[in-house]
């Protein structure tokens, strides 16, 4: 009979037992912020802090090496500009020099423009 009383008496509570809990954050479920974490915490920050450093530090790395080709590649192409025009500078100097020898070397003399006759090439 006594059980028969208990059923009853539990199959008149109300369904729903509301319990007031307090809301738990993932924080002080993880008990992150506890004295036998902390160090853990530390650890872990100094780590992504550290790996940020590294990816900002190749980032620019990359940056100026890329800089420091397309630097280079002007250089080359100045150092080739340079070189033709130095060939080109010997080329015309090359004229006077000629003709500084032969009136020289061989007593030789530009025409007056009188004497010189212009002859059609057709």
């Amino acid at each position: 009979m006594m059980r028969t009383e208990q059923s009853r008496n539990e199959s008149d509570a109300p369904a729903k037992t509301t319990v007031t809990e307090a809301p738990v954050s993932v924080f002080g479920w993880l008990q992150l912020f506890s004295s036998r974490h902390l160090g853990l915490v530390i650890l872990l920050a100094a780590v992504m802090v550290s790996a940020l450093a590294v990816v900002n530090t190749s980032f620019k790395s990359r940056t100026v090496f890329h800089e420091l080709q397309k630097l280079r590649a002007e250089s080359n192409a100045l150092d080739v500009q340079q070189g033709q025009l130095l060939i080109e500078q010997s080329t015309f100097g090359l004229e006077g020099r000629i003709e500084q020898k032969a009136m020289e070397e061989l007593d030789m003399t530009l025409p007056d423009w009188s004497r010189i006759i212009m002859v059609r090439h057709e």
